[in-house]
């Protein structure tokens, strides 16, 4: 069983990386800083709290364990 608090740091290590690539993505199709920043840190929300309660949710289920 994965702790928590392992669970929330790799979420929060996964959307450092997300969020990095999310805004060279969002300069290289806007051309625009801001623009691509607000983009970045709106999917690296959700996407933290998408993985959280998702991986919360996997280590509830038994299937495909040894």
């Amino acid at each position: 069983m994965e702790t928590r608090q392992r669970t929330v740091v790799k979420a929060v290590l996964w959307s450092v990386l997300g969020w990095i690539i999310m805004a060279l993505v969002g300069l290289t199709c806007t051309g625009s800083l801001t623009t691509s920043g607000t983009m970045a840190a709106i999917n690296t929300a959700l996407g933290l709290l998408s993985y959280v309660i998702y991986e919360r949710i996997w280590t509830n289920i038994a299937w495909g364990r040894a």
